[in-house]
């Protein structure tokens, strides 16, 4: 298996799969493939939790299906791009090496490699769109490739040294890094402050990727150029139809989040 990423503000990531290789993916994830590649779609999560999990996985922002890709006979090519501008990160996935992402943040990953729910807390309506906060763990093994938006910053932590960090900012982070959510400290901050009610509290020992551009901060931005009756919805509304409109892609799978 050969792997390159192409491009800069929105790269692509273009495999070549030998004969019996396979790359697994959410549903929806598909730029193009040459012909020898064969989908099979699965109904539950690479990392288990059957079909109830899979339905907590939409609800938190991922697909009811995972999609595996496989070479038949020949080798094949299959290609991931980015849905914002942002980076393709590899990442090698062991005993050992474990990982948690943000909700979005897995792109592909070879067979062997899991993915599942490392952490779920719901912040109530308004903060993260109704939704809640969610990041998605990797474990198996093999090779897992991640999208972070805008810039990667990478910080290294010492054990006990904590990085505070607004939610939408948090990339990805090795397993051995504790993560709680706090609140802003400071009544004039929470009321003043302009920076939203939690943080994420990043304990070390372990790494640590930040994204510069959260994908609900890019939404916010953009709805402000939205049609009057857009504006005029609620952030309960949006959030409601968000969690419906997952399922409907899932369930046809688009690739519409």
């Amino acid at each position: 298996m050969q792997s390159r990423i192409l491009g800069t503000t929105m790269p692509v990531l273009e495999v070549l799969l030998q004969p019996g290789e396979a790359v697994i993916s959410e549903a929806g994830e598909l730029s193009w493939m040459s012909q020898t590649i064969q989908m099979t779609t699965h109904t539950q999560m690479a990392g288990g939790g059957g079909f109830f999990g899979a339905i907590r996985r939409v609800a938190g922002g991922g697909t009811l299906f995972m999609t595996e890709y496989t070479a038949q006979g020949y080798p094949g090519e299959i290609a991931f791009a980015t849905k914002v501008p942002g980076h393709i990160l590899p990442i090698e996935v062991g005993v050992g090496q474990e990982f948690l992402v943000h909700r979005h943040g897995f792109l592909c990953a070879t067979s062997h490699v899991q993915l599942g729910v490392g952490f779920q807390q719901s912040l109530g309506a308004g903060i993260f769109g109704g939704d809640g906060f969610l990041l998605q763990k990797i474990s198996g093994s093999g090779t897992a490739w991640l999208e972070l938006s805008g810039e990667v910053v990478v910080k290294e932590l010492r054990p006990g040294e904590t990085l505070r960090v607004h939610p939408g900012h948090v990339g990805a982070f090795t397993a051995g890094v504790n993560f709680q959510i706090t609140r802003v400290p400071g009544i004039k901050n929470l009321i003043f402050g302009g920076d939203g009610i939690f943080l994420a509290a990043l304990t070390g020992p372990g790494r640590v990727w930040l994204q510069t551009l959260p994908i609900a901060r890019l939404a916010h931005q953009i709805l402000e150029y939205a049609p009057s009756e857009g504006r005029g919805r609620s952030v309960q509304e949006l959030g409601a139809a968000s969690v419906i409109g997952g399922v409907v892609g899932s369930l046809l799978g688009g690739n519409d989040r």
